[in-house]
């Protein structure tokens, strides 16, 4: 894939809600990974109480994963735009680079998170932050400028 000109504000920002959620998700994950108890985060595990989960490790593993490393990797698509055919295979946008759609897939998986949380936990102003935040992942991704970007050469 060609490079098309000089990254947008547009871009730059998009890459960097992608890498700021990837790290911070890496973090706490690896947090609740390491002790599933939450002391590590001075989360009681009363947090949970009635979840499906009877500690932190699973919540923490799936964080780790779909909101740590996959928006970290993500973000570097974005900021690379490689070649790669492996992401194609499941790709379902052939004339937009695969991370474009895995632009979207990252903010509707922290609604998805989000929403499934608060079956279990109360609102907390953190969970308007990431409502805001995967929503501006997803229109920031939808914009002209961030197309026109990762817009496939015909």
């Amino acid at each position: 894939m060609k490079i098309k000109g000089t990254r947008s504000i547009a871009i730059w920002t998009l890459i960097s809600l992608h890498v700021f959620l990837g790290l911070g998700a890496l973090a706490t994950g690896a947090l609740l990974i390491l002790k599933p108890d939450g002391n590590l985060l001075q989360m009681p595990l009363s947090l949970i109480a009635g979840s499906p989960f009877p500690d932190f490790f699973i919540p923490g593993l799936i964080m780790f994963l779909l909101m740590g490393v996959y928006p970290t990797g993500i973000a570097y698509g974005i900021w690379k735009r490689p070649d790669w055919k492996w992401p194609d295979a499941i790709n379902p946008f052939n004339r937009m680079h695969w991370s474009w759609v895995g632009s979207l897939v990252v903010g509707l998986i922290v609604i998805i998170w989000l929403t499934v949380e608060l079956m279990w936990v109360e609102w907390f102003f953190l969970h308007g932050i990431y409502y805001i935040w995967s929503a501006l992942i997803i229109l920031l991704t939808l914009t002209p400028a961030v197309q026109a970007y990762l817009r496939r050469n015909q």
